[in-house]
């Protein structure tokens, strides 16, 4: 900064991390201390990824995905460039190239690009992981595009092929299926979501997909991709199993965005690599949050560092990333005490949420009841296969250190909260089993977690907030999100919300 002069802030990328970051940053724009312009590429603002398999579905519409507003942030000062692209930084004199040819100075830059949907190195498909090339008919589910392709499908109720068995193809096939769609799912290994389930649930969820009219090819590995006239016809096995269908929906996995940033000669891994304070590395002045940011520091002694595989994936780290990095620009500008350390992330909770399939899992589910050491762990499993029900609990002292609750979804809430508050599970496991027992009446939705744990892990909102917007008037769901920002991530909080309305109002009424 030179002077009184605001400090000069280029967000890379417009997406629900960079949306959260400029949120944070509103009350120095406001009041001067920082310029802020953020660059997007695509023609809308930042909106919520994770509903896309919805957005395609026609079961939101895009006004209800929308995290900012490029109106409101314009009236407090900050800019929102739209439909434009970064083509280059110039680190040495501080500024960036957009695609209209104007250049663009900053005195802090930050990188939010997320990532891209990988295109895997099928005959037929033109992989190239910056701009692929792909037949009519043939899909990713990463923007709107994505999605209108999906709700084109859907609409005339055509064959839906999905290349992948985890959360977010999982999700797209049963939206689709319950929308009248024939769908297929292909994927390896023996059932989906083999990296996140034990081989109980994992059977049991092949079980309950099946239920819902999907059909499953397993083991399968695909090799290429026939059209005909430029427009998908089938999936080719490596077997020689042709899967026919009209739309081809690649669910395979995304790679974090690093290219401009590895052009402009910083250090890449399997992100854009990035120290404890989020500062890439061998820089002063550029720094990089969410799905595009690898934490790996320069200390080799550092066991995070060394433990870690690259970017999370989930929204929940990259949101946590972009509070903490605006408040430690907030604290350098202002005077205020820096925020402690950004902490270091826990294991993901991975969530599969449909009509008929509800799925939480998290940590090590490797232990079973019969040959597990008992002075080591403890498990508890539940097993319902016919109805789709499947619970197990892997536990130290009292302590979750995995968990998978299939087709329970107030188990799954509970669980997921005690996971991610490190609460104690009650000694009679059995106890849980009954939240969504027939004598689990409305009202008995209420968590034994307590207030001060943490109920929505994408926005970091606690329980007793979420009771306290309630109290206040909140009645629905819909009304705790835009009150609390609760629910507005992956969704997964929703039933624990649902819950704590159902309490509130039925001691209400008695």
């Amino acid at each position: 900064m030179t002077g009184t002069s605001p400090e000069r802030i280029v967000v890379v990328g417009y997406g629900p991390v960079a949306a959260r970051f400029i949120d944070a940053l509103r009350p120095l724009a406001i009041s001067g201390t920082v310029d802020v312009t953020v660059v997007g590429e695509e023609r809308v603002p930042a909106y919520n990824r994770v509903l896309l398999a919805d957005l395609g579905t026609g079961r939101v519409p895009l006004t209800s995905m929308a995290l900012s507003d490029p109106e409101e942030l314009a009236g407090d000062g900050i800019r929102v460039l739209l439909d434009t692209a970064v083509r280059r930084v110039d680190r040495s004199s501080r500024r960036v190239l957009l695609d209209g040819g104007t250049w663009l100075p900053y005195d802090r830059l930050v990188f939010a690009t997320g990532a891209r949907a990988t295109v895997p190195n099928l005959t037929g498909l033109n992989p190239s992981p910056i701009d692929p090339v792909l037949p009519v008919g043939v899909t990713t589910l990463r923007d709107l595009g994505d999605a209108e392709r999906l709700q084109a499908a859907v609409t005339d109720r055509r064959h839906v092929v999905v290349l992948g068995g985890g959360v977010l193809g999982l999700e797209a096939a049963l939206a689709a299926a319950e929308e009248g769609c024939p769908v297929t799912v292909v994927h390896h290994g023996e059932r989906p979501m083999g990296r996140q389930l034990d081989t109980g649930s994992g059977a049991t969820l092949m079980a309950a997909l099946r239920s819902q009219g999907l059909t499953l090819i397993p083991n399968a590995r695909a090799v290429a991709v026939s059209s005909e006239n430029g427009v998908f016809q089938a999936l080719e096995l490596s077997d020689g199993t042709l899967v026919e269908g009209e739309l081809l929906v690649l669910a395979c996995g995304a790679r974090p965005r690093k290219e401009l940033a590895e052009g402009a000669g910083l250090a890449v891994g399997a992100g854009i690599l990035v120290d404890h304070s989020l500062r890439a590395l061998h820089t002063e002045h550029v720094f990089a949050i969410g799905d595009c940011a690898e934490i790996r520091c320069p200390d080799p002694g550092c066991r995070p560092c060394s433990e870690t595989t690259g970017p999370s994936g989930l929204i929940a780290p990259g949101w946590r990333q972009a509070d903490w990095l605006a408040a430690s620009f907030a604290a350098r500008l202002t005077g205020a005490a820096p925020p402690a350390a950004l902490p270091e992330e826990k294991p993901g909770i991975i969530l599969l949420k449909a009509t008929g399939v509800n799925l939480a899992a998290a940590g090590d589910l490797r232990g079973d009841p019969w040959t597990t050491s008992p002075e080591e762990d403890e498990v508890s499993l539940w097993a319902d296969t016919a109805r789709g029900r499947y619970v197990k609990m892997c536990t130290q002292e009292g302590v979750l250190t995995g968990f998978v609750a299939l087709g329970m979804p107030r188990v799954a809430a509970e669980l997921t909260l005690l996971f991610g508050s490190g609460g104690t599970l009650p000694d009679d496991r059995s106890t849980l089993l009954r939240l969504d027992g027939p004598e689990a009446a409305p009202g008995t939705g209420g968590s034994a977690a307590g207030p001060e744990s943490v109920l929505c892990r994408c926005a970091g909102v606690t329980q007793g907030s979420v009771e306290e917007a309630i109290t206040e008037g909140c009645s629905s769901v819909e009304d705790v999100s835009r009150f609390t920002k609760a629910g507005t991530g992956c969704g997964g909080c929703k039933d624990g919300i649902r819950g704590l309305i159902e309490t509130h109002f039925s001691r209400t009424a008695a």
